[in-house]
């Protein structure tokens, strides 16, 4: 109920400051699990994918979202508590793994889970090289990946900025992928590292972002 209704507040509001450009909403299965996997330039990011996917969508958030004092801080854990996010401590022992944990937890659920590869925000615009978590999810749960592109969203809010400003965004989802030559191959490193290495070119494309920290990676163009 609460999702609910944080739809009907926040969706309008985005469309009126931010005037998202989405295409390839059809790309998103529409039930059972699946991935979103997207670029990552801003905080904001977080509030227009779920906002935006033609389905709800659970993202991890740093547990201080939920834990903050004073308006701001309410505003922002009842925000993320709308959007159906899940607290993660991210410098505690084993915190990738048990971030992992959850995410799968959300999948065997047949729900949609949206993660970042680069595993943080870009700082320059230029997409890092995806780390191989999202291929372990894929394979261990077995789902489709939905690549996805947002565009815009550091001009609305850049890293370090405090506060958004109206500016036009855009979002693309990309066609499923799947990876049955590697089904079952989740604890190989190579495996997840073909996976991921094709996740992040098909981002690549959607988002025309350049390349940063890639080196040699093979397949890849550029």
């Amino acid at each position: 109920m609460f999702y609910v209704v944080a739809r009907f507040v926040i969706r309008p509001l985005l469309w009126v400051l931010l005037r998202p450009r989405v295409t390839g909403r059809e790309n998103v299965p529409l039930d059972g699990p699946v991935i979103l996997a997207s670029n990552h330039l801003s905080f904001i990011d977080s509030i227009v994918i779920p906002t935006v996917a033609p389905r709800r969508v659970a993202l991890l958030a740093k547990a201080e979202y939920f834990t903050g004092r004073g308006i701001s801080g309410w505003f922002t854990r009842t925000l993320f508590t709308a959007l159906g996010a899940h607290p993660v401590e991210r410098e505690t022992h084993r915190a990738a793994q048990a971030a992992l944990d959850t995410a799968l937890g959300v999948l065997h659920s047949g729900l949609a889970f949206g993660l970042y590869p680069e595993g943080t925000r870009s700082r320059d615009g230029r997409l890092a090289r995806g780390k191989t978590g999202v291929a372990w999810l894929a394979l261990t749960a077995d789902c489709p990946v939905v690549p996805v592109a947002v565009r815009g969203t550091d001009r609305v809010q850049p890293v370090d900025a405090r506060w958004p400003r109206p500016h036009r965004v855009a979002v693309t989802f990309g066609r499923p992928m799947t990876f049955p030559a590697h089904r079952g191959q989740a604890g190989k490193g190579r495996a997840r590292r073909e996976v991921t290495d094709a996740i992040m070119l098909e981002i690549a494309a959607l988002s025309g972002q350049e390349k940063a920290g890639w080196g040699a990676t093979p397949g890849a163009p550029g």
